[in-house]
């Protein structure tokens, strides 16, 4: 009788011991530190989700490279946004025109990639079936026309100063080029394919020697190679964003190649003849070899749009005509960028 009693006396001490442990392990709110696993669930969740997105960019961009690169991971490179799409006949859809009017032009479309800046400017690239990239960057909105010299203008280029450092970091060389400039020919054969030369880049104004210092770089067209020079070149050039003094950011590159960095790093850098490589602030004086031309000095998308479709016509008058006619051929004014001031 006695073992019965004490028996049932265990019995309930224990449950007593088992409800008090469960009350302060689960029901206690005072703890700092859970007893159950799952309770830490949504924190470690929370955490995993965010470097799942940032990997997610970050392989999202490797494929995007991948897919439009040559086989010596060479790709074209673009920077677009809504404004570069939005209207009936778009910078865009002239940048295009380019490619298909221009001669040995048409395949380099297959190594384009174009990196949006905004949803509007990537739904546009994918309808056209093109090789699309979204740039995300977070509180900044990209969207709208940057007036040049404007300070949204300024922070756009910076941030593409960013993501192209971070192509190269990729192991992906590339030709970047703005959209305001038409391709009338394949650039390749008027690049070197010397492996020791590190930067091939247009300028304002040629001063006659491709490898002279005091030319004006124009950081609308150049190609690079990736290597450790020049990835060390853009994370210099980029971490003087701060440090500008109002500059824009090829004022700051042009800076450091006349202050010596590019020798101080070992960059060979090679300057583009203007003849092959030309802008509305320096004209190639001849169509049988001009190779781009750049809406340089112009400050409107309006304004280059108009003068940028001369251009086009211009092209095709020069195409269309007998070839003893050709040498004779002028380019119409730039009047619309002329009043774009």
């Amino acid at each position: 009788m006695n073992f019965q009693k004490n028996h049932a006396a265990n019995f309930a001490i224990l449950c007593l011991l088992f409800l008090g442990l469960l009350y302060v392990f689960v029901w206690t709110p005072s703890l700092n530190k859970p007893f159950f696993p799952f309770q830490n669930y949504q924190c470690r969740s929370s955490t995993s989700k965010m470097m799942e997105s940032g990997d997610s960019h970050t392989n999202e961009l490797e494929r995007a490279l991948s897919k439009a690169s040559m086989a010596d991971k060479t790709v074209i490179l673009a920077m677009i946004n809504k404004a570069y799409v939005d209207g009936d006949k778009t910078m865009l859809d002239l940048f295009l025109d380019g490619f298909w009017l221009g001669e040995g032009t048409r395949g380099l479309l297959d190594h384009l990639l174009l990196v949006a800046v905004d949803q509007t400017s990537l739904e546009r690239c994918k309808f056209l079936h093109l090789h699309c990239y979204k740039l995300e960057t977070e509180g900044v909105d990209f969207s709208g026309e940057k007036m040049y010299l404007s300070e949204d203008f300024m922070k756009m280029m910076w941030r593409r100063t960013l993501f192209l450092g971070e192509v190269l970091k990729k192991g992906y060389n590339f030709i970047f080029t703005d959209i305001d400039i038409m391709w009338l020919r394949n650039p390749f054969p008027r690049l070197t394919l010397n492996q020791s030369v590190d930067l091939q880049i247009s300028t304002d104004d040629f001063n006659g020697d491709e490898w002279s210092e005091s030319n004006h770089i124009n950081t609308g067209f150049y190609m690079i190679k990736s290597n450790n020079k020049t990835i060390q070149l853009f994370g210099m050039w980029y971490a003087q964003r701060n440090n500008s003094n109002g500059l824009k950011e090829q004022d700051v590159l042009d800076g450091m190649q006349k202050d010596g960095v590019f020798r101080d790093l070992g960059v060979k850098a090679r300057f583009l003849d203007s003849l092959y490589f030309s802008g509305f602030c320096k004209e190639s004086k001849d169509f049988k070899v001009v190779t781009t031309v750049h809406a340089t000095c112009c400050r409107s998308i309006h304004a280059k749009v108009a003068d940028l479709t001369v251009v086009l016509h211009d092209w095709l008058r020069f195409k269309n005509s007998p070839t003893n006619e050709t040498s004779t051929f002028q380019w119409s004014s730039h009047t619309a960028c002329m009043h774009s001031w």
